[in-house]
């Protein structure tokens, strides 16, 4: 019967009988793309903040570094939740709504008068709006729309977040150095709402919606909605965490949150600035980071549909851990040639971890690996939080940040040996 219909092509509710030259899966790409490059704005932000709110409030950077741990691990924790929520409600209306979030609570941070409500508006706001935006997102679209190239594509979409730290660093600092932080924190709200007609307009759901296959893949019909969103969450969860393999992504990749968004996003800019480097010069460094983490995730998604992902991971995570642990001794008050040697490397190892082990998780949890993904992604977000606060907090107590460096070096060579323990899952 199926063979029946397949000979049909002019059938009203029949896909279009042939892939078209340029297939809808790329647009939808290139638009999910520039949403979260629109939306890098707020994780350019945190970084910058540190020194002028403690010089105008006298807030600690503990005080400081706790409201952006909060964020973290809400943008962590939310994820799952993202995810199960794009089933039962779709990606466009999830991701509009996340924005217009994001965009809510960096601009009531303008009003602030206290640390509280630095938690609350960029802790919880703009954490619960970008954790929706999170990778998942990136996931989800991959899983839905590509069959074919999904390493390459999963590089590309992770990549848009280096990418919109490329365009937004050096802007956000030179406001922060010339205007103060009020006026960063306005750009990062505008440029969130400013992506939202894009979302609405030209994203689709599922390429049934537009009647095509999945590129490199075969037509199926649009899913039922999944009711339930934080129960399948939680579902899903508990399911993976009877495997081995679910707790070696997560323990690998909260050590790759701890050693990159907890550590050198939001501690490098002030760590130079304590060595008497120009706060817009530690700023440019990040954003040259953006430039190769661009390269080396779009190389990792490559890599990813030709090598065995566990032995990437491995070699990403000591790689990472061997710099971290040189850097202590390369901060100084001018950019000289082994720091750009270290920015140019730590930048290709950045997110280059993203690609294989979102292959991992759909090689272990198929149609669930999105939900997975999520979880293990809040892991990720955890370890990054626990470091942003310890970060400030051995700044305040040891007046450097020289330990934390060296810490993650360390935790970097236990996380290359887990990802080894990663069993490949029997056909």
């Amino acid at each position: 019967m199926a063979q029946t219909t397949e000979l049909r092509p002019s059938a009203p509710d029949r896909p279009p009988a042939r892939t078209p030259r340029f297939h809808r899966a790329w647009s939808v790409a290139a638009v999910t793309f520039v949403t979260i490059i629109g939306a890098a704005a707020f994780a350019s932000l945190p970084g910058l903040l540190i020194e002028p709110l403690h010089e105008e409030f006298d807030w600690s950077r503990g005080t400081i570094g706790f409201a952006v741990s909060v964020n973290l691990a809400l943008y962590g924790l939310t994820a799952p939740f993202a995810a199960a929520l794009m089933d039962r409600f779709g990606i466009r209306r999830v991701v509009a709504v996340a924005l217009s979030v994001i965009a809510l609570g960096s601009l009531l941070t303008v009003w602030m008068t206290a640390a509280w409500q630095l938690v609350l508006f960029w802790g919880v706001l703009v954490g619960l709006g970008s954790g929706s935006m999170a990778l998942a997102f990136a996931a989800t679209v991959t899983n839905r729309w590509f069959t074919a190239r999904r390493g390459l594509v999963t590089g590309i979409l992770t990549a848009a977040g280096a990418s919109g730290q490329l365009v937004f660093l050096p802007l956000l600092s030179w406001l922060v150095e010339h205007h103060g932080w009020r006026p960063a924190a306005v750009t990062v709200a505008l440029s969130a709402l400013a992506v939202v007609p894009f979302v609405w307009l030209l994203l689709r759901d599922h390429p049934a919606d537009v009647g095509l296959a999945p590129y490199g893949g075969e037509y199926a019909e649009k899913p039922a909605p999944v009711t339930g969103a934080a129960r399948r969450a939680v579902t899903v969860l508990l399911k993976a965490a009877r495997t081995g393999p679910f707790w070696l992504l997560a323990g690998t990749f909260a050590i790759c949150g701890a050693s990159t968004n907890g550590l050198v996003k939001t501690h490098f800019v002030p760590a130079a600035h304590d060595h008497g480097m120009p706060v817009t010069a530690a700023a440019g460094l990040l954003a040259v980071i953006g430039v190769f983490d661009v390269v080396g995730t779009i190389a990792s998604g490559w890599f990813t549909d030709r090598f065995e992902a566990r032995r990437l991971l491995a070699v990403y995570y000591a790689l990472r851990g061997v710099s971290l642990l040189f850097l202590p001794m390369l901060l100084a008050p001018s950019v000289h040639p082994p720091m750009i040697f270290f920015i140019v490397f730590y930048g290709l190892d950045w997110v280059a971890t993203v690609p294989p082990t979102i292959a991992l998780c759909r090689e272990h949890y198929g149609e669930d690996s999105a939900i997975v993904f999520g979880w293990v992604l809040a892991s990720h977000q955890v370890g990054a939080a626990a470091v942003a606060f310890a970060g400030g907090l051995a700044r305040d107590v040891f007046g450097s940040y020289d330990p934390v460096w060296y810490a993650s070096g360390a935790l970097c060579a236990a996380a290359a040996l887990m990802a080894l323990v990663i069993r490949r899952r029997r056909a």
